[in-house]
């Protein structure tokens, strides 16, 4: 593999690979910025190693989800920190909800803040490579999980919703989203390299 040509890539050279289905392409992406976005997930849950690594998954997840919505306007750097940044306002929503001191629940992320709404279900399948290259993913995974990566990616249920629609207390959810999430992390870039360990 002539992975020089990808080390030397620009972001915007990248990107057309990945959205052209080059997992690889993404994989450079992405690792650009994986750093300094789990550094920031680091300082933002005081140092907790286990969150910051389901964040930035979940970051992972959402920049491959939605990579055809990237508007070159910006760098790719600060659409990556927007996605991040809402992603953490959805973790600290999550503390709060669970009774959670709001002093740390809300420590960089005022609770009222607003969230931009996310693309819909149908606009995230505009890009046919990304959407086929997903599909193809999701259809080796074991129903169960794929059901989740639908209902939480796709769909963007909370864990609580998730919960009710599937009829499963929530711990239960939240142990399988975060399996299926590391098993989809390895399946989108062909690699073994962002396991974190067995549950």
């Amino acid at each position: 593999m002539e992975i020089e040509k990808y080390i030397g890539a620009t972001d915007q050279q990248l990107i057309g690979r990945a959205l052209e289905g080059d997992p690889v392409a993404f994989e450079q992406l992405f690792n650009r910025y994986r750093a300094a976005i789990y550094q920031l997930y680091i300082q933002r849950t005081s140092g907790n190693s286990d969150d910051a690594h389901d964040l930035l998954q979940e970051t992972f997840i959402k920049v491959f989800v939605h990579l055809h919505k990237y508007n070159p306007d910006y760098t790719f750097g600060q659409w990556v920190y927007t996605i991040a940044h809402r992603t953490f306002i959805d973790y600290t929503r999550k503390l709060r909800d669970n009774l959670v001191s709001i002093d740390q629940a809300a420590s960089g992320s005022p609770a009222n803040m607003p969230v931009s709404a996310l693309p819909t279900p149908e606009e995230l399948m505009i890009n046919d490579q990304t959407g086929a290259q997903l599909k193809a993913c999701m259809e080796r995974m074991a129903p169960k999980y794929r059901t989740l990566i639908d209902l939480r990616f796709i769909k963007e249920f909370s864990y609580e919703e998730i919960a009710e629609q599937l009829r499963l207390p929530l711990g239960t959810v939240k142990t399988q989203i975060h399996r299926a999430r590391e098993q989809l992390c390895n399946m989108l870039v062909g690699t073994q390299g962002n396991r974190h360990g067995n549950d």
